[in-house]
Order: structure tokens, then C-alpha cells, then sequence
């Protein structure tokens, strides 16, 4: 089952996506795609999609879950991208926050920020958390998972790296979180850990790679991040990025306004975003 958001920010309403990748309107059935309603998908399984109103036109898509309360990323998930970033593969994941007030839409515009000129891309793949979870077993992760979903984890290099601090400062301006188009259930999504990934700047593939070369695998994640604080329904955590960022090139290549951004992982769907000054 694919779930989805759309409407004006701030006011998006929930959605069911059908075979023929039409949104079907939720509202009669739930508020949102938020909180305890996924904790319980099945529920929502049951409803016969052709049953639910067709959504007309273009509408925009939020992110795909609301009410979020964490936004956790790891780092140096790839040992392919840490070795381009310079670093080696840590003991134990890197974890850091990416605020909240970061998440955006698929399609909305990657902001950035006065006087960057190190804005940079990276596409992840995520995961929702459905269920509490506190001290989970690494065999009973997945348990508390409510789906998977596509995310540009976009950065600010200089204000991450030389700014001193922690990473956060960097990786957390307006619209620096692009998630979604879909919520998409792990039955649904299938080997989760041999999916393609991709990432193209103005029409040039820059990252191609799959979640087969994660260091640190959804289960274990979710487990090790559970042993520190409790997730909660509407988290959510990016597990890391494949190489082919801009930092990693030689000259390193940043965003400007104008760029266009395109990624997907395959069965999550595909986000497109135009880059803009933040006013």
C-alpha cells in the first residue's frame, strides 16, 4: 500500500495511491497520515481504493507523513560515500538531527540559504516509525516500521563542516528535507535492502547506487536507535547516502537557483525539485 499527502502546506489532507497511481481521497477514514493511525494499517488496507473520491487535477503533494516529532539521519552509512567524503565507516552509526522544521514536500523548492554557496544533495532511503519503540531487539525491528520512503537528505557543506559544531546547523535549513512522493508499506516494498537509488542535477545522473551497500541495515538501526531514546509513530529516520554527492567531486559541485534536482528509489517513487534563493 502506497500512502500519500496533498493539499496546501500546513493543511494536507491524507491519501490512498491506487494501482494506476491516482490519489484517492482519505479524509473519511482517517485525519492523516500521522500519529497513532499508523500504527494500524491494515485497517486502511481494507478499503477497496475504487471506493475512495479520485482526487482531480495536479495537486501538491506534502510530505508523505504528518505530526513527525524526530527527524534522525545517519551518517556515513556507505562506505563507498565516506571514503569520497574523506572519513572511514564509524565503529557504531552516526547519528544526527535534521529539524523538523526542514520537512517539505517532494516536489517543493529546495531554499537556499543567504550566502550559501556549498548547498549540496544526497538521495536516502527512510523509514517511519508505526509503533513505540524502546529497547527493540534487532529481530523485532521491523515490527515497528509503518513504511519506507524516499528522502534528499540536502546539505549545507560549509555550514555543516566549517562552521564548527555539530552537523545539524547544515543539514536542517527550510526545505532541506524533501520527503516522499508515497509512504510505502514494507510488504509492498519488498528487499528492502536491494533497492536502486539515483540522483540526477540537471539532467546528469551524479549518484547511482543501491541500498545493498548500506553499512548499518534498517533493522539494526532502528534496534541501536531505540537504546538511547524511544521512537514514536511519525518519526523519522534517513539511513545514509550512496557516493556521487557534490562534496565528492574534484572541484566539489554545489546547487544554485535554477539547478533542478531529480532522484527515486525504485518503488518509492521520484522527487523533482527547482532550486531557489531563500528570500
Amino acid at each position: 500500500m502506497k500512502l500519500a499527502r496533498y493539499g496546501e502546506r500546513g493543511a494536507e489532507k491524507p491519501a490512498l495511491v491506487d494501482a494506476d497511481g491516482n490519489l484517492r481521497d482519505l479524509s473519511a477514514h482517517v485525519g492523516d497520515v500521522a500519529g497513532e493511525v499508523l500504527t494500524d494499517l491494515s485497517v486502511l488496507k481494507e478499503i477497496d481504493p475504487a471506493s475512495l473520491p479520485l482526487v482531480e487535477g495536479n495537486p501538491r503533494l506534502g510530505a508523505c507523513v504528518g505530526g513527525t516529532g524526530k527527524f534522525i539521519c545517519i551518517g556515513l552509512n556507505y562506505a563507498d560515500h565516506a571514503a569520497e567524503s574523506g572519513l572511514e565507516v564509524p565503529p557504531e552509526p552516526v547519528i544526527f538531527a535534521k529539524y523538523t522544521s526542514a520537512i517539505c514536500g517532494p516536489n517543493d523548492p529546495i531554499l537556499i540559504p543567504r550566502g550559501s554557496t556549498k548547498t549540496d544533495w544526497e538521495v536516502e532511503l527512510g523509514f517511519v516509525i508505526g509503533k513505540k519503540a524502546k529497547y527493540v531487539s534487532e529481530e523485532d525491528a521491523m515490527d515497528h516500521v509503518a513504511g519506507f520512503c524516499l528522502i534528499n537528505d540536502v546539505s549545507e557543506r560549509e555550514y555543516q563542516i566549517e562552521r564548527s559544531g555539530q552537523w545539524s546547523k547544515g543539514k536542517s535549513s527550510d526545505n532541506f528535507g524533501p520527503t516522499g512522493p508515497w509512504l510505502v508499506t514494507p510488504d509492498e516494498v519488498g528487499d528492502f535492502d536491494n533497492l536502486h537509488m539515483w540522483l540526477d542535477v540537471n539532467g546528469e545522473r551524479v549518484q547511482d547506487g543501491s541500498t545493498a551497500t548500506m553499512v548499518y541495515k534498517v533493522p539494526y538501526l532502528l534496534s541501536y536507535l531505540s537504546q538511547f531514546f524511544t521512537l514514536h509513530p511519525g518519526d523519522i529516520i534517513s539511513t545514509g547516502t550512496p557516493p556521487g554527492v557534490g562534496l565528492g567531486f574534484t572541484p566539489p559541485r554545489y546547487l544554485k537557483a535554477g539547478d533542478t534536482v531529480e532522484l527515486g528509489i525504485e518503488g518509492l517513487g521520484v522527487q523533482k525539485q527547482i532550486c531557489e534563493n531563500d528570500a
